[in-house]
């Protein structure tokens, strides 16, 4: 099963590495590594981070202008609710961001990895070496945050956007609640 698994991986990651435009098709021996590297990574937390950035952002524009305009006695309550909204926020879509990392992952960063990297760099980041090869691998993970970011945001704007505007007025009333005497 776990052979089976893998092999249906590879053939994604080797059509993923063509549709990409990767000149030469990439030996099985690379994909494999490629693979490695993806679980060892565990790629789908960056889209979770994402996600999480966005509502962390959220919280504290609120924060602030809590601070600004809200009584110190309301202002904790305010916050103790938001804070809430947020939890339940991440809790209901994290798993809408994450299937859309998976999903995505072999379209996007397998073939940059394949491109990039050789199969002896692949070796050096799967044993997590201090090597140059780390540092290589580190400076590419924003662009390919960013690839895969625009990916999963194309991908998930449907659902998450009116979900994350959802909370944003939620916020936003709670304020104007908290704010107005």
């Amino acid at each position: 099963m776990i052979k089976s698994a893998i092999a249906v991986t590879l053939i994604a990651v080797a059509g993923a590495a063509s549709a990409a435009g990767t000149s030469k098709p990439v030996p099985p021996a690379k994909q494999e590594l490629v693979q490695r590297v993806l679980q060892l990574w565990q790629v789908e937390a960056l889209a979770q981070s994402m996600l999480q950035d966005s509502v962390t952002d959220a919280v504290g524009q609120a924060r602030a202008v809590l601070q600004a305009r809200v009584p110190a006695e309301r202002r904790d309550a305010v916050m103790r609710e938001v804070a809430t909204d947020a939890k339940k926020f991440l809790d209901e879509n994290g798993p809408v961001v994450r299937a859309s990392a998976q999903k995505l992952v072999p379209s996007t960063v397998a073939p940059m990895l394949a491109e990039k990297f050789t199969e002896e760099e692949l070796r050096q980041i799967i044993a997590m070496l201090e090597s140059p090869v780390k540092k290589k691998f580190e400076e590419m993970v924003p662009e390919m945050q960013k690839a895969l970011g625009a990916q999963v945001a194309a991908e998930s704007r449907t659902v998450i956007d009116p979900k994350l505007d959802d909370f944003r007025q939620r916020i936003s009333s709670r304020l104007r609640t908290a704010i107005t005497p």
